[in-house]
């Protein structure tokens, strides 16, 4: 069944009005009408079956029929990437929202070879990416802001694992044994690799944990990819998981 993702409230009965954009994609592309039905979730009240009631030139109003699955949200694990070139930056958005990030974070580094983004543009790819995983929110895609002012902010409660692909960094799982299962964020740097002052910083700050991605020099998309599924296998939601 087809899943959209909609920023009204959801309720039993309260007709919801799909966005142009949705409705188009609806009617003209997936060629459904009056008394279908589909699934729709904003990431706060659940996932909901609702029904087709207008089909017109105007755009198409839903009515939510019944709750389906009550709200869940997956592991608290942030994705701070530096930000790089825009096809990359897309896929690495689409693939974070895929393997359960509950937000991305895009940062400017010394280094950073991009300085400009649309953030727009990467919050439409993650909610395209969430509606076809199954998943109940949407990641939160925040606006570029220098390393150095994250680092500045930053919660310190909230673990972060380096991935520093020029120390020697223990390989993530190994970094990661043992670890706290608060929340987590990773890091990934540019194509260019931190700088020297950057990597100093970065080793220094108490709530970090340097790892490294193996012996091979990775893309910041696979690198980005690899740190969350390592990190989903040792602290998320792909623990426990039992084949029936």
């Amino acid at each position: 069944m087809i899943r959209l993702y909609v920023a009204a409230d959801l309720a039993q009965g309260v007709a919801l009005g799909l966005d142009h954009g949705q409705s188009h994609y609806l009617t003209s592309v997936m060629r459904r009408a009056v008394g279908d039905e589909v699934l729709v979730f904003n990431g706060r009240h659940g996932e909901w079956r609702a029904a087709i009631e207008v089909a017109g030139k105007r755009g198409v109003i839903l009515r939510p029929l019944a709750m389906e699955r009550p709200q869940s949200l997956g592991p608290d694990v942030e994705l701070v990437i530096a930000l790089v070139k825009r096809s990359r930056v897309e896929t690495i958005v689409e693939k974070a929202a895929e393997l359960g990030a509950r937000r991305v974070r895009l940062v400017l580094t010394e280094r950073t070879n991009a300085e400009r983004t649309r953030v727009d543009r990467l919050s439409a790819i993650a909610a395209e990416a969430a509606e076809q995983t199954g998943r109940l929110d949407v990641p939160e895609i925040l606006e570029p802001v220098k390393l150095t002012r994250l680092i500045e902010q930053w919660d310190a409660s909230r673990s972060l694992l380096f991935c520093d692909e020029a120390g020697d960094a223990k390989p993530v799982l190994a970094a990661l044994a043992g670890a706290s299962p608060g929340p987590w964020a990773i890091l990934i740097g540019p194509e260019g690799g931190f700088s020297p002052a950057e990597r100093n910083l970065l080793r220094n700050l108490p709530y970090a944990t340097p790892a490294t991605l193996g012996p091979r020099i990775l893309r910041a998309d696979t690198a980005a990819i690899s740190a969350l599924t390592l990190w989903q296998a040792a602290q998320g939601d792909w623990r426990g998981l039992e084949v029936s």
